[in-house]
């Protein structure tokens, strides 16, 4: 059942430094790092979709961070490089992802089998920034693609469109060495991609990419470990289970958690016009209002898993009502829960904007 959450738009009291969010988000700072951004400028001559990024086009811009572990700076840095650039114009996002590698190998050759079983590399999107309804492209070193749809994420009891299918993409790979062939080193495969803007709908459509807009993005590349047996790649196999080692996971803006499917967590990319009027990306203030949300939601969430119920009051939690932002905002925080739901809300002082959450990790913005 809904629960319905009245605010009562207040004036707010002071709040002592006690309460701001170094506080507040002891414990949970893995879940809070500050995600990367990458700015997307147009291109006027589109890159040909070949995987060997030689276009004037591709060389005007920039390079992103290199690649780190999924959990970000408390792990090793990756053995291997892997970085990307990005276009866009009216029509697609292009991608170019370059990884340095070795021993290329790939095995998987029909569409939709599940590609991350090879060492691949992963796009994850959510073009209105809300969680939900958000597209899954996987690839690997045959050009095979695994695309899917989310509904919502997997801890929400989201279900996998793998009908879902990026109609109209182009991709393509280029192998910089030897495919599959373990008596050589290679150097590097690059992934090529035009998504069509179009593709990207369901149950909700985007029409057009409007410069000076974002999404949130994110993107993985899946390591195994290999070794080599019978004249061919393996994947290296732990004597103590029986059971190929677990797989890398390295990824452009740490998620902080080894699971891709924390969409809150990924990167914003934001559109430029052109590559010589560069400007500054400056993140919405509302995103560190959400920040204050997830932080209940993660906190509801441990709550329930001890006490099969949502927390009905903020202090059960150990939040605060009223909290302090970076830019000293007083920001009213409000909830209510009850047995297998919660909501919960935060407005400031201008009132201009009230963000709510729920426990299915829903985001709205309230009029």
């Amino acid at each position: 059942m809904k629960i319905r959450l009245f605010v009562a738009l207040i004036t707010l009291f002071p709040v002592s430094n006690s309460l701001r969010a170094q506080d507040i988000f002891s414990g949970y700072e893995h879940l809070f790092t500050p995600p990367l951004h990458y700015v997307a400028y147009y291109v006027q001559d589109t890159p040909q979709i070949d995987g060997r990024i030689s276009e004037s086009a591709w060389a005007l811009v920039p390079w992103s961070a290199e690649f780190v572990d999924i959990e970000g700076e408390s792990k090793p840095l990756p053995r291997y490089s892997t970085r990307f650039k990005l276009l866009w114009d009216s029509s697609y996002l292009y991608l170019a992802a370059l990884m340095e590698e070795p021993h290329i190998s790939a095995t998987l050759t029909q569409h939709d089998q599940i590609v991350y079983n090879d060492n691949d590399f992963e796009v994850f999107i959510d073009p209105d920034n809300d969680n939900y309804n958000y597209f899954e492209i996987e690839v690997n070193a045959l050009n095979t693609l695994f695309d899917l749809f989310l509904s919502k994420p997997y801890r929400d009891g989201g279900p996998i469109s793998i009908e879902w299918d990026v109609e109209g993409i182009q991709s393509a790979v280029y192998i910089d060495g030897t495919l599959n062939d373990p008596t050589d080193t290679d150097r590097k495969w690059i992934v090529e991609m035009a998504i069509p803007v179009k593709a990207l709908q369901k149950d909700k459509i985007v029409s057009q990419i409007i410069p000076g807009s974002f999404w949130r993005i994110n993107f993985s590349r899946v390591q195994w470990e290999a070794e080599v047996g019978d004249g061919v790649y393996k994947k290296k196999i732990n004597p103590s289970t029986g059971r190929p080692y677990p797989e890398h996971n390295w990824v452009w803006s740490p998620q902080g958690v080894v699971n891709m499917h924390y969409p809150e967590r990924w990167g914003y990319l934001w559109f430029a016009s052109f590559p010589t009027q560069r400007k500054e990306f400056v993140l919405p203030p509302a995103e560190e209002l959400k920040s204050y949300l997830w932080l209940i939601y993660y906190k509801q969430k441990e709550f329930y898993q001890t006490n099969r119920s949502y927390a009905e009051y903020l202090s059960l939690i150990e939040m605060p009502s009223q909290i302090v932002t970076k830019d000293n905002g007083r920001c009213e925080l409000t909830m209510v829960g009850k047995g297998r739901g919660f909501e919960a809300g935060i407005v400031c002082d201008e009132k201009t904007e009230y963000w709510q959450i729920d426990q299915h990790g829903k985001l709205l913005k309230m009029q």
